[in-house]
């Protein structure tokens, strides 16, 4: 009988033996830490074949991306350029619309220059040398003239120059033909109309004749 003093003794005094565990339980208590940290094993179950396809496929979808981006990328330097240009018109039509938006007026104004040449060809030299009141007349047109050739330079329209200068059909035109063999053939020896440009565009053509039976030009008569 164990001596209820101390209890890991029997009666006569002698050590107890300790009691029998349980077989099935004898292995449970807390596991390892580095047994529960370590993953289970996963077998490699996909073949090797099967690996280069997907490899194979994933290269395939990033070239493909590649190729889009790089499509994509000349797309939007297209468009850069294509607004570029753009905006290059646009401001050059806005500086050719500032230029010669005159042009309509400019085209009718220039019929009062032609009123002042005739004005001045209808006086004779002669008669008005001979008549103080036809002579001042006269010099009155004259300033007149002058003063609106002046007004039309100062908005980028000028009187072309074509007495005596080689033909150019850019800014002449033709009428009539004279026989002249003391100028270069192809001169205009006479103007019918004067002509106008306007900055660097032919307004209105001056009218003109032009000589024929001379040298031609750049040949010594």
């Amino acid at each position: 009988m164990p001596d209820p003093m101390n209890p890991g003794t029997d009666a006569n005094g002698n050590g107890a033996s300790p009691e029998p565990r349980d077989p099935a339980t004898a292995g449970e208590g807390p596991a390892p830490a580095a047994a529960a940290a370590m993953p289970p094993e996963t077998p490699l179950d996909i073949p090797y074949d099967q690996l280069k396809q997907i490899a194979a496929h994933l290269q395939g979808e990033l070239e493909a991306a590649h190729g889009r981006l790089e499509e994509q990328k000349s797309q939007s330097l297209r468009l850069m350029a294509d607004m570029e240009n753009l905006r290059k018109r646009t401001e050059r039509e806005r500086e050719e619309t500032a230029k010669y938006a005159v042009t309509r007026f400019a085209k009718d104004i220039t019929e009062i220059g032609d009123n002042f040449q005739r004005a001045i060809q209808a006086v004779p030299i002669a008669a008005a040398d001979q008549d103080p009141a036809l002579k001042s007349f006269l010099d009155g047109v004259v300033v007149a003239e002058r003063a609106f050739l002046s007004t039309l330079e100062r908005h980028g329209v000028r009187q072309i120059a074509a007495q005596g200068q080689p033909f150019n059909p850019h800014q002449h035109q033709a009428v009539t033909e004279i026989e002249d063999a003391s100028v270069p053939a192809g001169t205009v020896v006479q103007v019918f109309q004067a002509g106008y440009m306007i900055e660097d565009r032919c307004l209105r053509p001056a009218m003109v004749a032009v000589s024929k039976g001379g040298p031609k030009p750049g040949t010594a008569g």
